[in-house]
């Protein structure tokens, strides 16, 4: 099932939940609109049991060329200057890029193109993200004297401080193999491969409890915030509390009797 919101694709499919960006005439600016409708999904999905893998991708060259400058341009003519604006825009930015990493489930990047600003932190923010070997990357707010501030929580969170400064501090355009190689890639492949991959990623993830998943996934977000000994602290709560779980229970039960583990509604996996 598709179903076309103009500049927001949405399409279930297989436990899939496919968001692509729809707006190749504005670059898929993260426009005001096209972050409300981003978050509405991504709201939806986080307790659909039916979605098991969120995956973002985009149409035209462009993933996402960030916030929409003309958006903000026209703004400006308000009495104040656009700061009504800006500060609604910028906290529903900041509610989508949260709602893809509290999401309980996994949210993955599919790029087959530019993604600069904004565009490059929703890839950032996403769990996993693959990219074809022609995609290039860029925070360059610097440029026109708009430092990508918001960009840098997702980047500096994904990347070292020094390449992530790098790439705030000069605005250059990096090639999708360097951003591999510094941690916002995952992984790199032609564009012919892109879709497979991502869709193999996809399918061996749905393959696991999502009891578990939404389990490990919060947990890995918490503890990246926490000091060492209070990281193990949270994580081996919540390891006793994954123990005590049902789908633990029937995973290592299968485990040692060498046959498929049943997550539940007769879902038959080999473990």
């Amino acid at each position: 099932m598709e179903i076309n919101s103009d500049i927001l694709l949405t399409g279930l499919e297989n436990g899939i939940l496919r968001l692509t960006l729809n707006d190749s005439s504005r670059r898929n600016a993260l426009s005001k609109s096209l972050l409300q409708k981003l978050l509405a999904e991504l709201k939806g999905a986080h307790d659909n049991k039916a979605i098991k893998v969120v995956l973002i991708t985009a149409n035209g060259p462009v993933f996402s060329a960030g916030h929409d400058l003309k958006e903000i341009t026209i703004a400006r003519k308000s009495e104040d200057g656009g700061l009504a604006f800006f500060q609604e825009l910028m906290n529903l930015c900041a509610s989508v890029m949260q709602a893809i990493v509290k999401n309980s489930k996994p949210v993955i990047a599919q790029i087959d193109g530019v993604a600069t600003a904004a565009g490059c932190q929703l890839i950032a923010s996403c769990d996993l993200a693959y990219a074809s070997r022609t995609s290039r990357f860029a925070t360059p707010g610097v440029n026109i004297g708009l430092f990508c501030s918001t960009p840098m929580v997702a980047l500096s969170r994904n990347v070292t401080h020094k390449h992530a400064m790098e790439m705030l501090l000069t605005g250059d355009m990096i090639s999708a193999g360097h951003a591999q190689n510094i941690g916002l890639l995952n992984r790199v492949v032609e564009s012919d491969d892109l879709a497979l991959t991502t869709s193999e990623i996809a399918k061996k993830i749905m393959s696991k409890s999502s009891a578990v998943l939404s389990i490990g996934k919060g947990a890995f977000y918490t503890q990246t915030e926490m000091p060492l000994a209070q990281a193990y602290e949270y994580c081996s709560n919540v390891m006793v509390e994954n123990m005590m779980n049902e789908h633990a229970q029937e995973g290592v039960s299968a485990f040692l009797e060498k046959r498929p583990a049943n997550w539940g509604g007769g879902h038959l996996i080999r473990v």
